[in-house]
């Protein structure tokens, strides 16, 4: 009995013994295990230097933000711009961080970045289930997971483990106050959104500090199940768990009961505010290709940098220009339906009616239908307006093609187009500036063009004519230009300034595309890009000097620090005197040539403005470029092909882009109230009485007429035809300056 006694007493000291040895062996194993695992864990100095992914924002001149850029959607706002200044209390909240710490985490400031109370739970919870139904992390533990990829996403002890450790380090490093707002900042709301302002912007057009209790228990609610309870798709299970985060708000204390009863009573009245095409959609591209372009340069991440780009674009002339592009496009849409229809032949060809149904298209061509994808590029009129600030470049609005069919080429800067008669002011600045006065007179006759064969041979003869089949006798530059007589455009290449130099002009004016020197170019048969063709009449409105198209003019990091600034590039490609004669040859043309409907379509603009329309063959392209001291815009109109599509009989510029045109300009000078401006007259500049028949210097007989001169080549010429003396009539200063 004493030896069975003293046995008991000598096992149970070995086997206390033994499950000590056993606990430390298992604690070391453990430790080893830790350590182990904590290798590859983030280095402190990549806690210490938080670098989320941010959203980069595009802004126009007039401060609205036009585009967000970014693989994830987010928009960094410190803790205290998320807190709202209740004027009853004197202090200020946050509903948002009750809602957080309320449905996440509530023991969140009493822990050390690891609740073992809910660890415990959780495996008591887990246990009973056989299975994984409650988790146990803490914001802590949620912000290391999502913070660092390299943690892992599968539920595995291992992940668990890492995510502790993870959240021990940040505890050490960071306050509760600055792990709130990296965590804020960083998770995923759903709807492509990360962090609480961009899901505040995604879902409701608000910023984080405006949104109300129910708006922010409803995106706190997002957070376990993010596409489970989007709001958008599934509206009554969001508005399920955003209640459940209320009752955790009320049952917590955080909310009053009043307070509680309204938020759960608000309908959800949720948003869309995630259409990435934004506002502007053709100019934002433009933006995005121009900062890919410096991206390496600048050392910078447009998707990933949290940008700010600061752009010239004016979100109200863009406004107007889209409507007026609209409606243009419309009206041009049924004159085409209807001249298209009509043409079976063709309308069989284009429209694919082996295919599709002829009343399908029908209806689609009416507008009644979407338009299939595969007969766009066919069927619909297309068009482009693009309008630059002559004095430095500002592209102030821009629409690359119908803004109800929106796509990815833009027509404003890519497309290459025959300008047809837009092209020949280059022609006439090159004989301005070769010192040919506006007085100087061409055989309005028919002339033979060489032609190139379809080998690149030369041996065929064309003979163009005016648009109205027109012929005349000796008529002067300005009447040439003002009524887009081919015939004096081709024989002012021939006769006074040859194609290379018409060409170089061109060249000298920023037209970048390959222009062919040959006798055809008088009649605007090589390709252009609307950009350049109204960047290049802008020079004239801003005396000579081409200023550069530009879109960007500064761009800030994360922390607001300019880290590029754009100035206006400007060059003096024209004396000013050659700029002011082609603008008052310009102006004849609104006033009474070919783009005198501006003066009277839907009441008229009535602003002092030059401007040239075009027209190529068959009227397949229809241009209007025109420009006030104050902006310069040109407007072009076709169907993108090939092959060469027409838009219908008598679809010329002032018929197909005018109007367009007219009804932007109308509208901006409306909108921003614009001041009256005139085009300053340089001091090499004179104005001289000359004869009405002859265009010679005026004698007392002549009938009077005034007319601009370079003074250095003004006319020294008397007309001979009124010679004889008028004793009635006296000479008046007037009639020479």
């Amino acid at each position: 009995m004493t030896k069975t006694i003293q046995r008991k007493w000598t096992t149970w000291p070995r086997l206390f013994g033994l499950m000590l040895a056993g606990l430390f062996l298992l604690f070391i194993i453990a430790g080893i295990y830790m350590v182990f695992l904590s290798k590859d864990l983030p280095p402190l100095e990549k806690l210490e230097n938080y670098d989320p992914d941010l959203v980069t924002r595009i802004y126009s001149n007039d401060g609205i933000m036009l585009k967000e850029l970014y693989t994830q959607r987010r928009i960094f706002v410190p803790l205290e711009k998320m807190r709202s200044f209740d004027p009853s209390t004197g202090r200020y909240y946050s509903d948002l961080v009750n809602a957080v710490v309320a449905s996440e985490d509530h023991r969140f400031y009493d822990h050390w970045g690891f609740s073992v109370r809910d660890f415990l739970r959780a495996v008591v919870v887990n246990v009973a289930a056989m299975s994984y139904k409650q988790g146990f992390s803490s914001l802590s533990q949620q912000l290391a997971r999502n913070l660092y990829g390299r943690i892992g996403f599968s539920k595995t002890i291992n992940r668990k483990i890492k995510e502790i450790l993870t959240a021990i380090q940040m505890e050490k490093r960071y306050t509760k106050e600055e792990i709130l707002e990296m965590y804020l900042n960083f998770i995923y709301f759903g709807h492509g959104t990360y962090g609480a302002q961009a899901a505040a912007k995604g879902y409701f057009g608000k910023d984080i500090r405006d949104l109300d209790l129910h708006e922010c228990a409803l995106i706190v609610g997002l957070l376990p199940a993010p596409e489970l309870y989007n709001p958008i798709k599934h509206p009554e299970k969001a508005r399920h768990r955003r209640d459940t985060v209320l009752g955790l708000m009320l049952e917590q204390g955080k909310i009053s009961r009043r307070r509680y009863e309204l938020a759960k009573s608000a309908p959800l009245h949720v948003v869309d505010q995630t259409d990435d095409r934004g506002i502007a959609p053709y100019f934002t591209e433009h933006v995005r290709r121009q900062l890919e372009q410096i991206s390496d340069s600048l050392d910078i991440d447009i998707y990933r940098g949290g940008l700010t780009v600061y752009t010239t674009l004016d979100t109200r002339m863009q406004k107007a220009a889209e409507v007026a592009m609209l409606n243009t496009i419309k009206a041009n849409q049924k004159k085409f339906n209807k001249q298209f229809i009509e043409e079976r032949e063709l309308f069989e060809e284009l429209a694919r009616l082996g295919i599709h149904p002829e009343d399908s298209v029908k209806l689609m061509l009416a507008g009644e239908k979407p338009l299939y994808e595969e007969l766009r590029k066919n069927l619909l009129v297309q068009g482009s307006l693009v309008a630059v600030d002559p004095s430095n470049g500002y592209i102030k609005a821009m629409v690359g093609g119908r803004p109800d069919y929106h796509d990815d080429f833009n027509r404003a800067t890519q497309a290459k187009r025959q300008p047809g008669s837009v092209f020949k002011p280059f022609l006439y600045t090159a004989a301005i500036d070769n010192g040919y006065p506006v007085t100087k007179k061409l055989l309005n006759q028919p002339v033979a063009i060489n032609v190139m064969g379809p080998k690149g041979k030369w041996g065929r003869k064309w003979v163009p004519q005016n648009d109205d089949a027109s012929v005349g006798g000796l008529t002067t530059l300005r009447e040439g230009l003002t009524k887009s007589l081919n015939l004096i455009s081709v024989r002012l290449v021939q006769q006074l300034i040859p194609a290379r130099e018409v060409t170089d002009m061109a060249k000298r004016m920023h037209i970048s595309t390959p222009l062919r020197a040959v006798d055809a170019i008088a009649l605007g048969t090589s390709e252009v890009k609307p950009i350049e063709i109204v960047s290049a009449y802008a020079t004239f409105a801003n005396g000579g000097i081409y200023c550069e198209p530009m879109a960007i003019t500064k761009i800030e990091d994360r922390y607001g620090i300019t880290i590029a600034q754009y100035f206006p590039k400007r060059e003096e490609v024209l004396s000013e005197e050659t700029a002011f004669i082609m603008t008052s040859l310009l102006q004849s043309v609104i006033r009474r040539g070919t783009a005198r409907k501006v003066s009277w379509w839907n009441d008229g603009f009535h602003r002092p403005a030059g401007g040239k329309t075009g027209t190529t063959q068959n009227w397949v392209d229809a241009w209007f470029v025109g420009f006030t001291p104050q902006l310069a815009a040109g407007v072009w109109m076709g169907v993108d092909g090939p092959p060469q599509i027409s838009l219908g009989d008598g679809q010329m510029g002032s018929e197909a882009a005018l109007p367009a045109w007219v009804e932007f300009m109308q509208t901006t000078y409306d909108t921003l109230s614009l001041p009256y401006a005139g085009f300053n007259k340089p001091n090499g500049i004179v104005q001289l009485g000359i004869c009405q028949e002859t265009k010679d210097l005026v004698t007392r007989n002549c009938p009077v007429e005034k007319e601009y001169f370079i003074k250095k080549y003004s006319p020294s010429v008397v007309c001979q035809l009124h010679g004889k003396i008028n004793p009635n009539r006296p000479m008046r200063r007037s009639d020479y300056d």
